[in-house]
């Protein structure tokens, strides 16, 4: 007899054992407009999806803060070194955080390392507002912490949820990112015209506070429907083996590894052929001797661009993560990114200008933070609860960065050898087929684990 996957979960997420499924509340039925929201699950639904937006937001008062701070203290070109140094400090955290993983239980290990969080940035609010040069270190910190709560978000998410179950409610759930991003970047804007650049850290350090009592609130909720065994799982700490270890050992793990940093190589590499034609565009037009009006060139086309970014980002997100899921499967979803990037860059090795750049870069980005995003976050949903809070910090971090790393000596190399437009091009086409090969395999391991769920 086959089992109703909806229903079977080795997580904590209510289990209804009658025949007569009970009738949405007000909630569920506004909720269901944008996804496929059941009985019991609106509220812990809506306690993640603000959760989320307020780590976000607060994470887009932070990166203000950071930039302001960095290129008045350290220099555009301390941008370069600071992946290489959070990689090697993230060699030393991702154990550390395995080894009280194995400890605690999940709602005290999310609380205490939040805590940890907010307590390093009421340390930069002091400092920074007693003189300290902090803005090299601080830059640092906020690359580590953005991937580390973000993945520690997701991996509460991926434990409370069955495979069918995120499948369905992901998409709603990653609104919340969306959302974030936007609101944060408009409210660091109006928040700097009232106060400092550190007392944004103070503010942030509030939302995050928030995020901790809806954490708890997801948690205490979907216990209280939970079967007794799930419960008491939950409340079980995880299994000793560290997030490399558990890496290493699992094939699917492995490969999403390998993915995430194909990702970001090909992501950050377009990111720098728009830089470097903004700044040839801007040179053209103004020449070097007039900075300011080059730096407003600058500005406003960043702010063109990340608006367009944002946006579509959000409709994607809103209207069509869901049906995407739905209809093709978090597998399928998967190769919808690689196909634009492999279009857009192989459009750009033929001409090289900068309008196909940026137009590339906002569907690349806008897909990326939408059905990327939301699709590589459900690829844990089958992996076992070490898996989802150990190896996904390490993936989610350390893998990120380390994209970041070999993007840094690909810009090197291809630097010193002079390499054009077209040729940064080519490495990206090359490296976007090898992150399709990977997606493929991806495809296959996904699929023979959960033969079922798309």
């Amino acid at each position: 007899m086959t089992r109703n996957r909806e229903h079977e979960s080795i997580q904590s997420f209510p289990v209804f054992r009658t025949l007569e499924e009970p009738k949405k509340n007000i909630l569920e039925k506004c909720l269901s407009l944008f996804a496929d929201v059941r009985p019991g699950e609106g509220r812990i639904v809506i306690a993640l999806t603000v959760n989320l937006a307020l780590l976000l937001a607060s994470y887009y008062l932070l990166k203000t803060v950071r930039e302001s701070l960095i290129l008045t203290e350290g220099g555009a070109e301390v941008k370069s070194y600071s992946a290489a140094a959070q990689a090697v400090l993230l060699v030393l955290l991702v154990p550390a955080y395995g080894a009280f993983a194995s400890r605690v239980p999940r709602l005290k290990l999310i609380t205490w390392v939040t805590l940890f969080f907010i307590f390093q940035l009421i340390l930069f609010y002091f400092a920074g507002r007693a003189g300290a040069r902090e803005g090299v270190v601080f830059y640092v910190w906020v690359g580590i912490f953005n991937v580390f709560v973000i993945a520690q978000f997701w991996a509460f998410a991926n434990d409370l949820f069955s495979e069918s179950q995120g499948k369905r409610l992901f998409p709603l759930v990653g609104v919340g990112g969306s959302l974030g991003a936007v609101i944060g970047a408009w409210a660091a804007a109006q928040l700097l015209k009232v106060m400092g650049p550190y007392e944004l850290l103070l503010t942030a350090s509030g939302g995050i506070g928030v995020c901790i009592a809806l954490t708890a609130l997801a948690d205490r909720w979907t216990l209280k429907q939970a079967p007794q065994a799930d419960s008491a799982k939950a409340e079980t700490p995880l299994g000793k083996e560290g997030g490399f270890e558990l890496i290493l050992k699992d094939r699917y793990l492995l490969l999403v590894a390998i993915l995430t940093i194909l990702l970001n190589v090909v992501n950050s590499s377009g990111e720098f052929l728009l830089s470097k034609l903004v700044v040839q565009q801007s040179l053209q037009l103004y020449g070097h001797g007039a900075e300011m009006a080059r730096k407003a060139f600058v500005g406003e086309f960043y702010a063109h661009f990340f608006g367009w970014v944002n946006a579509i980002g959000l409709v994607l997100q809103t209207v069509f993560v869901s049906r995407i899921f739905r209809y093709i499967g978090v597998r399928g979803s998967l190769f919808i990114l690689p196909s634009i990037a492999l279009t857009g860059y192989s459009m750009v090795l033929i001409y090289p200008a900068l309008h196909v750049v940026r137009l590339l870069k906002v569907l690349e980005n806008s897909t990326d933070y939408s059905i990327q995003n939301t699709a590589r976050q459900a690829l844990f949903l089958p992996t076992s609860r070490e898996a989802k809070y150990k190896a996904k910090a390490a993936i989610d971090t350390f893998c990120v960065r380390i994209g970041d790393v070999l993007l840094a000596g690909i810009v090197f190399a291809g630097t010193k050898l002079a390499l054009p437009i077209s040729g940064f091009a080519t490495i990206s086409v090359f490296l976007t087929v090898l992150w399709i090969g990977v997606t493929v395999a991806i495809y296959r391991e996904h699929k023979r684990r959960t033969p079922d769920v798309a």
